[in-house]
C-alpha cells in the first residue's frame, strides 16, 4: 500500500479508528453484562436469605395443595453428591410437598434410593405406596432415569396405532388421527404403567435444559432453572414454589370456551 497517497492513508486511518471503536463497544457491553450478572446474583442471594429468615411476608404462606406433583432434575455430576439431594428433599418435606420425582439421566440416585429413603424423614417409595395412599405427613418419592418407561411407551404407541388402524373407514381410507392425553393415559394403563406428570419441574444443572427428563411426561409442566445444586438455596426453592402456586391455572378452560363458542354458532 502506498501511504504517500493521502486518500489511502486517510482510509487506513478511518479503518483503524473503526476497529478500535468496535473493540471499545464490545468491551463496554461485556463489562455491563458482567456487572449486571454480579449484581443480579448478589440481589438473588440477599433475597433468598431474607426469604429463609421469613423477612418477606408474602412467602410465609403457600397453597401447597395446588402442587400435586413436583419433579427435580439433577445433572449427572451433581447426582454424585447424594448428600445435597437429601438436603433438598428435606427442604421439600418442610415446605409440605407430598409427591416428588427425582431424575438423573444415568439413574445414580435410583441406586442410592434406600439410603435416601432412610435419611429423608417420613419418605416412602411412590411405587409401593400409590398416589392415592400417601399419608398427610409423608413425602412420596419416585426415582426416574432416562432408561425408564421406554418399553412401556413403545407398547402404548403400538396400542394407539392399532386403534387408529381399526378406526380407518375403507371407503375413504381415513381414521381418527387425533389422540388426546386421555388416550395416552389409557394406553399406558393397559400396559401396566402408572404415569405421574409433574406440575412443576425444577432443574438443577449448568444449562437451561430438562437434561433428558422424559419429554412425554412434560405435557403441561412449568419448568424452572434453579442453577447449580452445589449452591442451592432454601429461599430460592420457596420462591419458585410460591410463584407456581400463586399463578392462576387455565388448563382445560380454553377448550371449554371454544366448545361453548362453537355450540352457540350452530
Amino acid at each position: 500500500m502506498d501511504f504517500n497517497d493521502p486518500m489511502l492513508a486517510l482510509s487506513s486511518w478511518i479503518g483503524q479508528i473503526g476497529d478500535f471503536g468496535l473493540d471499545l463497544v464490545w468491551r463496554f457491553i461485556h463489562i455491563v453484562v458482567t456487572l449486571w450478572h454480579i449484581v443480579s446474583g448478589i440481589f438473588e442471594s440477599v433475597e433468598s436469605y431474607a426469604i429463609s429468615l421469613g423477612l418477606i411476608q408474602k412467602y410465609s404462606s403457600i397453597d401447597i395443595e395446588k402442587l400435586k406433583c413436583l419433579a427435580v432434575v439433577v445433572d449427572i455430576e451433581a447426582a454424585r453428591d447424594v448428600s445435597k439431594v437429601i438436603e433438598l428433599l428435606r427442604w421439600l418435606t418442610t415446605i409440605g410437598v407430598k409427591q416428588v420425582g427425582v431424575f438423573d439421566s444415568q439413574g445414580l440416585l435410583k441406586k442410592s434410593k434406600d439410603m435416601i429413603l432412610e435419611m429423608v424423614p417420613r419418605s416412602v417409595l411412590l411405587q409401593e405406596t400409590g398416589e392415592n395412599n400417601i399419608s398427610p405427613d409423608s413425602i412420596a418419592l419416585e426415582f426416574i432415569s432416562s432408561f425408564d418407561n421406554k418399553e412401556a411407551v413403545v407398547k402404548a404407541a403400538n396400542i394407539l396405532l392399532q386403534k387408529y388402524l381399526k378406526s380407518i373407514h375403507p371407503e375413504n381410507g381415513e381414521g381418527e388421527n387425533v389422540f388426546t392425553e386421555s388416550h395416552l393415559n389409557e394406553a399406558l394403563r393397559v400396559v401396566g404403567e402408572c404415569v405421574h406428570v409433574p406440575d412443576l419441574l425444577l432443574v438443577y444443572g449448568p444449562v437451561r435444559s430438562h437434561l433428558g427428563f422424559p419429554a412425554w411426561r412434560l405435557r403441561y409442566t412449568e419448568i424452572v432453572h434453579m442453577g447449580s445444586l452445589k449452591y442451592m438455596r432454601y429461599g430460592s426453592l420457596l420462591k419458585a414454589i410460591h410463584k407456581f402456586t400463586g399463578v392462576r391455572q387455565n388448563y382445560g378452560k380454553g377448550l371449554m370456551v371454544i366448545t361453548e363458542s362453537r355450540a352457540s354458532n350452530r
